[in-house]
């Protein structure tokens, strides 16, 4: 498998469409020399400079229709001016972005952008994201001129599961139409009647459904299509962003995770070229609503809420006299492709301290049902290709699945698990819940109070992804990093800060002050994750698994 295409450093700005060729065109903007790849269109070309051409119907992963107006540019030799995010650059152009006669322009568009607009920002959803409203402060900021009661179109809309339609707000950029076209292959909007009449809708009796319907609300410069699930939530500049990767699938789709005081609101797709470029299936949008359902906020011993520390010290007092009576023969431990590459190296890393050789690989099951050629994977597991490469790295050849897991269990060959889990961990036999009953230890790191948790011996409290720092590694092998956007829940913590904690009673300490030191640690000893780097900047890196073309 060919390496691929590292992404963006996570602050710069957006990087221009793919381009034509190899060749290098040379022109003037603004009386600057600029010298882009054959095939860029002069607007993307003018970002290289630092000059900032307004726009509302392009986006950079989409076709640009040039229907909005709202980006003309002054080129020298031309009779009139022409659409910036449309025209193509050429040898020795000369281009003007703020002359008068471009200004004027760029403000008269505006203007009857806004002939028909509602003044409704007080109760829009889009009210400090809408590009309107930059615009609007940025190049106009009058009055209007309008003195005709402005036109009316149909409000809230419901254009299916997921959508709510303000027909009034819409400035008929097309976006929305292209997204569902080009992005998720499903023609479901369109434009309906004509004039200032004009609108988005769907086909009688048809719905906007396809699996990547949200992302016209994020394409959206205006507040005309908002998401049922945000919509009057919680308002945009009260959200707190950080950068993190979707939990939902091996894709590893770059996001932001909203949040305010505590709890996260939304999630929005991260611009990475080389995994999901702009985009994001709906499914992992809605995946932060696990964060706040069903979740083991107190350790429990035999079904008991206990203190966490008394938890831990119970866990390794009783997988020490197992140590000592029955050898570390008979135990196992469990990694799980649901928490993070630091979580699962620190457990493989302390089974190897203390000579533990069963070592299982376990995750959700994989849904052949929501495979697509998009970004939705089988695979609904953030981190299987990391757990791989862990498990090859410290266990070499030693690794089995959950199934086997099962069958040992039922055999007598183990007496004590130690298992990575949450609500539907070790699913691959159905069988297995009931099984672990015949274990002298069985016990589970999890976020959740339902699944395994109420058949464990001990259950301690770990951290969910939005809640702790890490990195998960994607199905192309990318190690990529997640940051905590809230505090945990409850008593829980990260895995790997248990994991040191019952190394330290177990006399096989683990030096990890921080997730950093433990990070450094693991690129050093696990091959695959050699040149992966910790920083706010860093790009992903490929693995490379023995035996394996990729």
């Amino acid at each position: 498998m060919a390496d691929p295409t590292p992404s963006k450093p996570e602050t710069s700005a957006p990087t221009p469409p793919v381009t034509v060729g190899g060749n290098q065109v040379t022109l003037k903007i603004d009386g600057k020399p600029v010298t882009v790849a054959k095939g860029t269109n002069v607007l993307e070309a003018a970002k290289t400079v630092g000059i900032d051409i307004s726009f509302f119907c392009y986006h950079a992963g989409l076709s640009s229709p040039a229907v909005c107006r709202q980006c003309l540019v002054d080129v020298k030799g031309q009779p009139k001016l022409v659409p910036s995010c449309y025209t193509p650059v050429a040898e020795n152009m000369e281009v003007s972005t703020d002359s008068d006669k471009v200004l004027t322009a760029r403000q008269q568009m505006l203007e009857f952008t806004l002939v028909n607009h509602p003044v409704d920002c007080p109760i829009c959803d889009k009210a400090g994201e809408c590009s309107l409203q930059k615009m609007y402060d940025e190049w106009d900021g009058g009055m209007s001129r309008s003195d005709v009661p402005k036109r009316e179109k149909p409000k809230h809309v419901d254009l299916g599961p997921t959508i709510v339609l303000d027909a009034e707000r819409c400035i008929l950029c097309t976006r929305c139409i292209r997204v569902c076209d080009e992005v998720a292959k499903s023609h479901q909007l369109t434009m309906v009647t004509r004039g200032d009449r004009e609108m988005i809708g769907v086909a009688p009796g048809k719905v906007l459904d396809n699996p990547y319907s949200l992302n016209t609300v994020d394409v959206c410069p205006v507040g005309a299509l908002t998401s049922k699930d945000f919509r009057f939530t919680m308002r945009a500049w009260e959200l707190e962003k950080v950068d993190s990767v979707c939990s939902g699938c091996a894709t590893g789709c770059n996001i932001e995770v909203h949040s305010s005081k505590g709890r996260v609101y939304r999630i929005v797709p991260r611009e990475n070229l080389a995994v999901n470029k702009y985009w994001m299936c709906d499914e992992g949008r809605f995946t932060y609503h696990d964060v706040t359902v069903g979740r083991l906020g107190v350790a429990t011993l035999a079904g008991e809420p206990a203190n966490v520390e008394k938890a831990i010290a119970y866990t390794a007092d009783r997988l020490a006299a197992i140590l000592q009576q029955a050898g570390p023969g008979l135990v196992g431990v469990v990694l799980n492709a649901q928490a993070t590459n630091e979580d699962n190296y620190a457990l493989a890393k302390l089974a190897s301290s203390l000579g533990i050789e069963r070592v299982y690989m376990s995750g959700h099951a994989l849904r052949p049902d929501r495979q697509d050629d998009i970004l939705m994977h089988a695979d609904v597991n953030p981190n299987t290709a990391g757990v791989r490469a862990i498990a090859e790295s410290l266990a070499p050849g030693k690794a089995k699945s959950a199934r086997q897991l099962a069958a040992d269990i039922g055999s007598g060959s183990l007496k004590a698990v130690l298992a990575l889990g949450d609500k539907l961990a070790l699913d691959a036999d159905p069988d297995l819940k009931a099984s672990v009953g015949k274990l002298d230890l069985f016990a589970v790191l999890t976020p959740w109070s339902v699944g395994l948790a109420d058949a464990a011996h001990v259950a301690l409290p770990t951290s969910l992804w939005a809640e702790t720092d890490g990195t998960f590694t994607n199905k192309q092998g990318m190690v990529q990093r997640i940051r905590r956007a809230i505090e945990p829940a409850g008593d829980s913590r990260a895995g790997w800060e248990i994991i040191r904690e019952l190394g330290k009673r177990l006399n096989a300490p683990l030096a990890y002050p921080t997730v950093k030191v433990l990070f450094k640690e693991m690129t050093g000893a696990v091959p695959a994750f050699s040149s992966a780097t910790f920083g706010r900047d860093s790009l992903p890196v490929l693995l490379r698994f023995a035996g394996s073309r990729g």
